[in-house]
């Protein structure tokens, strides 16, 4: 890669689809996804690659999963936007964001046996550089409520230390840049109800259920 290789890496469609390209370099079908898998990996060997990204299909539709070199970093929901999520990726943690794959197999695999209802828990690296302060401190308690079971916001401003802080805990649940693997829709409201979600109630209301069943 020469000191004239662009470092903002961001989200293919800032230059084009992979049709476009196709049109305008006419090479053998496939070609363009080999080249960019190659430039993915290249620029993970010579770290270059702050942020990797794909997309996977879910029960709860499809989801963008990113990681940095510490852990995952975010998963998002469609109906969030993938080119803005995408877009405040690159301003808050590093321009330097492509689509690679490869740094999000174990994420994609650990997700597919989830909604297979054959794990419990995640097992994989989390970056939490996207959270501060109290609303980190209720998103790395998330993971101690229980596969199955829930917890109402109360309960968990109580556990982290800050009775009064209930309404701070939703806003700590609502902001969750990691739903799913960080499971704030295991948070409900003290009369049972589903509250808020990220992702919208049908999506939380099938995490609940996938999880009620297995």
């Amino acid at each position: 890669m020469s000191d004239n290789t662009p470092t903002n890496m961001s989200h293919p469609a800032q230059y084009g689809t992979t049709a476009e390209h196709a049109a305008l370099f006419p090479i053998e079908t496939g070609a363009l996804e080999d080249l960019h898998a190659h430039l993915a990996a290249l620029a993970g060997q010579r770290r270059l690659l702050d942020v990797a990204y794909r997309t996977i299909d879910t029960p709860v539709g499809t989801l963008l999963l990113a990681a940095t070199e510490t852990g995952l970093v975010r998963v998002a929901f469609e109906r969030e936007d993938f080119d803005t999520v995408l877009a405040s990726l690159a301003t808050k943690i590093s321009p330097r964001v492509l689509e690679a794959p490869g740094r999000l197999d174990a994420v994609a695999a650990e997700l597919d046996e989830y909604f297979a209802g054959t794990r419990h828990a995640f097992d994989v690296p989390l970056d939490y550089a996207l959270s501060a302060g109290f609303r980190q401190i209720v998103q790395r308690y998330l993971p101690n409520i229980a596969y199955g079971h829930t917890q109402s916001y109360k309960e968990v401003a109580e556990l982290v230390g800050n009775p009064k802080a209930v309404r701070a805990v939703g806003t700590a649940c609502a902001t969750n840049p990691l739903p799913v693997v960080v499971p704030c829709h295991r948070v409900l409201r003290s009369d049972g109800g589903l509250g808020g979600y990220l992702g919208g109630l049908d999506a939380k209301t099938t995490l609940l259920e996938l999880e009620k069943a297995a």
